[in-house]
């Protein structure tokens, strides 16, 4: 059962970048779609996985410690605490023929 999530980060476009770089570039497994736009707060990410279990192993795996790695080379003593997540119940999930990596 796909699994979807909403989550807003006090962060902006540069510091998204670079925890982007450090993740680097495979797709995750499980991952259908990742949408990241601004929000009044930084950035809200919405994310599509094949299960929650595929979310969760991609964010304590890969997220959180480039996140933490970032963070720290930035000068922050402290990570800040997880993000609230909203589980988004999924209706319908259409994918255009020319979906890609699309970004400014």
């Amino acid at each position: 059962m796909p699994y979807a999530c909403s989550y807003e980060v006090p962060a902006d476009e540069q510091l998204y970048r670079k925890v982007m770089s450090e993740i680097g570039p495979d797709t995750p497994e499980g991952l259908v779609v990742h949408l990241v736009v601004e929000s009044e707060g930084g950035l809200r990410h919405f994310g599509v996985w094949d299960s929650q279990a595929d979310w969760e192993r991609f964010r304590d795996e890969r997220v959180e410690p480039a996140v933490g790695k970032v963070l720290t080379a930035a000068g922050f003593s402290q990570l800040p605490p997880r993000p609230v997540v909203e589980e988004l119940a999924v209706v319908d999930i259409v994918i255009g023929a020319t979906a890609a990596v699309l970004s400014r």
